[in-house]
């Protein structure tokens, strides 16, 4: 199954080497759905990670993607894995439209890697 999306880009976070044949990237897109924005966790796999390289914060993009589940200990998952990515015009910097600066990498906590076990994935 394949969908898509579009909205503007909130997080891009920095690639993680999971094992030498498995490469993740994720990132944040925020759809305007009504009264209430939808902040969507997506990911980019192996070769596509590059795709985000030149991606900016606040930047309109539409993305193309798959859903894929999966059981673990009894308990299910699932991921978007994105596989196209089609970038628009980048947003006024957030100073300059009044609204709050994007979350970036250096607003994660230090020890947020020390949580990563507690996920299967």
């Amino acid at each position: 199954m394949s969908y898509d999306l579009t909205g503007k880009v909130k997080l891009v976070m920095d690639a993680k080497t999971i094992s030498d044949k498995f490469t993740v990237r994720e990132f944040v897109v925020t759809v305007e759905d009504g009264n209430y924005p939808q902040d969507i966790a997506l990911q980019f796999v192996n070769d596509k990670v590059s795709l985000l390289d030149s991606i900016q914060v606040g930047q309109e993009v539409t993305v193309s993607f798959d859903i894929r589940g999966r059981e673990y200990n009894g308990r299910y998952f699932n991921n978007l894995n994105a596989w196209k990515l089609q970038a628009g015009e980048a947003a006024a910097p957030a100073s300059a439209t009044g609204e709050k600066p994007p979350v970036s990498d250096k607003d994660v906590p230090a020890d947020f890697d020390e949580y990563e076990d507690d996920i299967p994935f």
